[in-house]
């Protein structure tokens, strides 16, 4: 119990930061950002609100943790969800500081395959995702202040709220709102990692077995169950491929690994349904399966 306690607390310093960071980059979406204009750019049918959300994700220097939050805020100001869930895919999975290290780390082909491969799965996530027939969940209108109500100018009233109303309404959406929202969602999902890493001794397993198509199946079970930061994985991916794992299956363990949590599964499912969730997770092992093999082709190893 002493090291599930100890892992338990060294995933809540990791994810800690990128939480913070998230829930405050969605108090400042919900606050700032019009529901028009995410109707606009992210609510309609068609390829471009994709892209847009792919694009978006890929620039955001934000954890699959951290993306939780601000996916749910695009959501409740109108976005479909084939762009959320590309954004939920593109948002994790890659970053500078991962593109970095993994060209420090692993060389030039592994990071201009992996930059690649994370837009491409966006994109199919997202066009699987627009798919989906089911039943938005019902979001309650906002209250509405007084002067809303007789105010006929409703965007220039909100446009004379001073910084510190402003300041005050993103900090109230961002840690108080939004954590009841889902923070007992990411909390359950912690606990189930911590469970994870502590009783399931995975290592000895991994430095007989994965030399073969045997690695691929690992990197998808592993990678749905195990949190991995898309910039920490990098060396635990190369220590697995120096012990014989082959290269394919690393880019699949590359790329799945940072993009899923039981964080991530949890809220997707109270957010958007079983049926989302099923659609969601069976297309990110399809598409990151495929994505490994095709690096295995490629460079021949």
């Amino acid at each position: 119990m002493e090291n599930f306690f100890q892992i338990l607390l060294h995933y809540i310093n990791e994810i800690i930061p990128a939480l913070v960071i998230g829930f405050f980059i969605s108090g400042i979406v919900h606050e700032l950002l019009p529901a028009d204009l995410t109707q606009r750019y992210l609510g309609k049918k068609g390829f471009a609100p994709i892209f847009y959300s792919t694009l978006i994700g890929a620039l955001l220097p934000v954890c699959c943790w951290g993306s939780l939050p601000i996916a749910v805020s695009f959501y409740k100001k109108g976005a479909r969800l084939g762009p959320m869930l590309a954004f939920l895919v593109a948002t994790p999975a890659t970053s500078v500081s991962a593109l970095l290290v993994t060209y420090s780390v692993l060389g030039l082909t592994f990071t201009v395959y992996i930059f690649i491969a994370v837009i491409i799965m966006g994109l199919v996530m997202g066009v699987v995702g627009n798919m989906i027939r089911y039943t938005p969940k019902e979001i309650p209108p906002e209250e509405s202040c007084p002067h809303c109500k007789i105010d006929a100018n409703h965007a220039e009233h909100h446009d004379k709220k001073s910084p510190t109303t402003r300041l005050i309404s993103i900090l109230r959406y961002a840690f108080i709102v939004l954590p009841k929202e889902i923070g007992a969602e990411l909390f359950v999902g912690l606990v189930l990692a911590a469970v994870v890493a502590t009783f399931i001794p995975i290592g000895t397993f991994v430095k007989g077995y994965l030399g073969g198509g045997l690695g691929y199946l690992f990197s998808v079970v592993f990678g749905i169950i195990t949190y991995l930061c898309s910039t920490a994985s990098v060396p635990l991916i190369d220590s697995l491929m120096q012990q014989g794992m082959n290269h394919g299956a690393a880019m699949t363990l590359l790329i799945i690994g940072p993009v899923t949590s039981y964080g991530t599964i949890l809220v997707i499912r109270k957010e958007f349904g079983l049926k989302a969730l099923l659609i969601f997770l069976s297309t990110l092992i399809a598409t990151s399966l495929l994505l490994g093999i095709g690096f295995q082709l490629l460079t021949g190893i």
